[in-house]
């Protein structure tokens, strides 16, 4: 019996490139793509794998939320995240949320198959880099002060990206299908984490933090 694998990302190219990849193996078998989180769900009910690969930015249910819901619904299936974003910040929060692994969008095809393999064997996949950082501020907390962005919840960090990528308020609530209101909702809990005094800082602190990420990633 080969290894059933589920492949959740909204990007068709993509999804394509990693079934080619995946394919190589004989083990393995990609039995289904999604493009978003229902669909997510109903084919991991319909087709039980033993991984799903999920990519954190997608329309609707984040891949966060998604990963959140499977971790309940299906407790012992393996779970991969797979995103472009930084994992400084996003891996700790995918494995809280039931990840059993982080791997970057970057990163080689043989370090992805690499991190499956960790993950199917039922070992935690991170990169060394993660590790080395992690392990850092467990050693020494002073050295590495927390950016005020960690303290954003997941929801409030996916709406803080969008602001930073020149996404307006309907553009938003579109995108994650959520209503206007609940928007202005967050962007205020985000302008009082961050102490900021207008919507303009808000875009501004938004904007930069987001080059920043893409450039340092």
């Amino acid at each position: 019996m080969k290894t059933k694998i589920l492949i959740v990302d909204d990007h068709g190219v993509f999804r394509e490139g990693l079934v080619r990849i995946l394919s190589q193996e004989k083990e393995w078998e990609v039995c289904g793509e999604a493009e978003d989180g229902v669909e997510a769900l109903r084919l991991a009910a319909q087709f039980n794998p033993q991984l799903v690969i999920v990519d954190l930015s997608m329309e609707g249910m984040s891949g966060m939320d998604l990963t959140k819901t499977l971790r309940t619904r299906f407790p012992s299936l393996r779970i991969l995240v797979l995103s472009m974003h930084k994992e400084t910040l996003h891996a700790q929060r995918a494995l809280k949320a039931g990840a059993n692994g982080y791997i970057m969008k970057r990163e080689s095809g043989k370090k992805l198959v690499t991190a499956i393999r960790h993950v199917l064997n039922g070992q935690t996949y991170v990169s060394e880099e993660l590790n080395e950082y992690l392990l850092g501020r467990i050693s020494n907390p002073k050295a590495d002060s927390a950016s005020p962005v960690e303290a954003l919840s997941d929801r409030e960090l996916e709406i803080f990206q969008l602001i930073g990528q020149g996404y307006g308020t309907r553009q938003i609530a579109e995108s994650l299908h959520i209503s206007m209101k609940t928007v202005e909702f967050h962007k205020e809990n985000i302008r009082a984490k961050l102490q900021l005094n207008s919507t303009f800082e808000l875009v501004q602190r938004a904007i930069h933090w987001t080059h920043h990420e893409s450039h340092s990633s």
